[in-house]
């Protein structure tokens, strides 16, 4: 991917890498801009503008800075301690687990290869680190913000089948098919981040001072923001509208009492006075034995141990539990997404029609990053089993 030629007006947006509307001369003018532009429209209109001094700038930056570090450091720690406390407790060691334990792994991928540079990036708006490092941070930021995306899907989308068709799922559930999911994501992601590598820098020879996705190629931004975002977001729309359903059913129409605590058997009674119960009767009254002793049936009532109640209660609070986690990841994943592809597919169809500020196209791919933050949080604060055991963890238990 060689340098990317920008004509002023053009809109250059990647899919997830440094995804930048049109660039406005100098450089730098993204952050500065914006300050200036508050700066004069505070002021009455008889008033002369006044320029931010250059020390109040220095101090932004470096504010700013500080801030998006901040950020990038909580998103490596707590991706880590979500993968540290699955692999220390056994109890979380399910493949619905693998599937989150692949979504932290994908998440300290993007707080690793993609955000550090990309604090640099933000701040200075000028690519000074070659175009071997461009290719491969642009290669990551798509793949690795796609995968993370995915992730969510698949992990709705086993959420979905363990609850609507528990039993058959059941037996498909395993480690082996939690790798075929995930193993899909990653090439699916692979898909996406391809193509750009060989149309987007044309003039490797050159100084570069910018490290952009060139989207005049119209229909790979179609293709990348549907396939990274709108094709998923409407895929987790449907499977937690219909995971909803399923369990607000549950909830609302559970057996009756007499039903939980009860079940019907048949007591065998024989001529020798024996007595058989079964629970799955197959044989009917009034018929015989085949050796001609007569046999006599009755319907009994067997209660139910209380455990057996108990353990089903249980089952229906984690479920409702799960169903509420992946609600609000769900939502996060809306607010923290929607905005930045929103202009990554609008700015580049529409072109000279359509404008929006560098620092506010900024803030758009930051609150995407967030998203890799606030995953792993959610699963700490909503998951009674991630938050036992990575107390234990902080504590420096094993837990077993």
């Amino acid at each position: 991917m060689g340098q990317t030629t920008v004509k002023e007006g053009a809109v250059c947006v990647d899919v997830c890498g440094k995804r930048q509307p049109p660039r406005m001369s100098p450089p730098n003018q993204s952050v500065e801009g914006l300050l200036q532009e508050v700066s004069n429209r505070s002021l009455n209109a008889t008033e002369s503008p006044e320029a931010w001094d250059p020390g109040t700038l220095r101090a932004l930056k470096i504010s700013l800075a500080v801030v998006l570090s901040i950020i990038t450091l909580a998103t490596v720690l707590s991706n880590a301690f979500v993968l540290t406390t699955i692999f220390l407790t056994r109890k979380l060691h399910t493949p619905a687990n693998y599937l989150i334990g692949s979504l932290a792994v994908t998440d300290l991928l993007v707080s690793i290869l993609v955000m550090p540079i990309s604090i640099v990036y933000t701040i200075t708006h000028t690519w000074s680190f070659g175009q071997i490092l461009c290719d491969i941070w642009l290669s990551s930021d798509i793949t690795c913000c796609t995968a993370s995306i995915l992730h969510l899907c698949v992990i709705a989308l086993d959420r979905y089948w363990a609850i609507t068709d528990a039993l058959e799922y059941s037996k498909r559930r395993t480690a082996g098919h939690a790798a075929a999911m995930i193993a899909i994501v990653w090439a699916i992601s692979i898909c996406i981040s391809i193509p750009p590598l060989f149309w987007r820098q044309a003039k490797a020879h050159e100084e570069m001072s910018d490290c952009l996705v060139n989207t005049s190629q119209i229909s790979y931004t179609i293709y990348s923001t549907c396939g990274a975002f709108y094709i998923p977001s409407v895929l987790l729309i449907i499977l937690y509208g219909r995971i909803y359903v399923a369990a607000r059913n549950r909830i609302l129409n559970p057996p009756s009492l007499y039903g939980k605590r009860f079940t019907t058997a048949q007591l065998i009674t024989g001529s020798a006075g024996a007595s058989l119960c079964s629970l799955n009767p197959s044989l009917h009254e009034g018929h015989s034995h085949s050796a001609g002793s007569a046999l006599f049936f009755n319907h009994v009532k067997v209660k139910l141990a209380d455990s057996v109640l108990e353990r089903k209660r249980i089952s229906a609070a984690r479920e409702r539990k799960a169903t509420k986690t992946l609600g609000v990841i769900l939502g996060a994943f809306i607010i923290c997404w929607l905005p930045f592809f929103v202009a990554s597919l609008v700015l580049p169809i529409c072109r000279d029609s359509c404008w929006i500020h560098p620092a506010l196209f900024d803030f758009f791919t930051w609150l995407g990053y967030l998203n890799s933050l606030i995953n792993p949080i959610i699963y700490t604060v909503f998951n009674e089993e991630f938050r036992q055991a990575f107390q234990k963890v902080v504590h420096f238990r094993k837990a077993t």
